[in-house]
């Protein structure tokens, strides 16, 4: 969802798509969807880093968008990092 997450706002930023309403009804996602979709582009660039190379197993995903969205609540990167280090 992240690397999706980073395609839709590279649209947006080449204008491709006008924002994030003209990119969910391209995609048939609700506005809200895509919006947090994109919040997923807020964490700090480890996280990110981390979450991109994060291997599933046997088809699961070890940290959950849900989980995710939990540290996204604090805006300071230092503040996700350690809601972040709970979740792993």
């Amino acid at each position: 969802m992240l690397a999706l997450a980073h395609k839709i706002q590279d649209a947006i930023d080449r204008g491709v798509v006008c924002d994030h309403v003209d990119a969910a009804q391209k995609l048939g996602l609700t506005g809200g969807r895509v919006t947090q979709l994109l919040d997923l582009t807020l964490l700090a660039p480890d996280i990110q880093e981390q979450l991109l190379f994060v291997e599933s197993i046997d088809g699961v995903e070890p940290v959950s968008e849900r989980s995710i969205r939990r540290v996204l609540r604090f805006e300071a990167w230092e503040e996700q990092r350690k809601a972040f280090d709970l979740l792993i």
